[in-house]
């Protein structure tokens, strides 16, 4: 409820990710509560403790990350997707994580969901407004080591990341495509 909450007082755009179940229900409802203003209590600039109000955040989306070993960026996903936001008076503003259950938490197949959403834009969706991948430096991940001189430098520590050539090869090869 405070992420909801602080959300909502941010004047910027603002991705709430479907559940890890895949239901896109968590998502909504955290959509339709962060449009909306809230009071909640917070530390301000002096230190002390303050009541913060908010106006509501107009720019919140949702994002689609898939769930449960299961994609969620195909065309029918997106489609029901758009008519669950639109049943909930909610912009019909999707953005697309290329990664985690849509890649099948395979980094090598980001490029794969970001070509199926190109298509689907190029075909005429409206909806689907960005994407997200994983991506770092290098290509991989790593384990935090007890002596950290011994982390690579540019590789992450959390989830396989795509590294900087592929990710920008498939990034100027979508805008081509999309300039079309």
């Amino acid at each position: 409820q405070t992420h909801r909450e602080m959300a909502s007082g941010l004047s910027m755009p603002v991705g709430i990710k479907n559940g890890t179940d895949g239901s896109i229900k968590i998502a909504i409802n955290a959509l339709k509560s962060v449009r909306m203003p809230h009071h909640f209590l917070g530390i301000n600039q002096a230190g002390k403790i303050s009541k913060f109000s908010t106006k509501g955040n107009k720019y919140a989306h949702i994002v689609l990350r898939g769930g449960n070993g299961k994609p969620n960026y195909d065309a029918a996903s997106i489609a029901a997707c758009e008519k669950e936001l639109e049943a909930n008076g909610l912009r019909k503003n999707i953005v697309v994580d290329c990664s985690h259950d849509n890649s099948n938490k395979d980094h090598t197949l980001q490029p794969r969901v970001l070509e199926d959403c190109i298509a689907q834009i190029k075909n005429g969706n409206q909806s689907i407004v960005g994407f997200m991948m994983e991506s770092f430096l290098f290509e991989g991940t790593q384990n935090i080591p007890e002596d950290l001189s011994q982390l690579k430098y540019g590789v992450s520590v959390t989830d396989k990341c795509m590294g900087w050539e592929s990710t920008e090869k498939c990034l100027l090869e979508a805008a081509q495509k999309l300039k079309r």
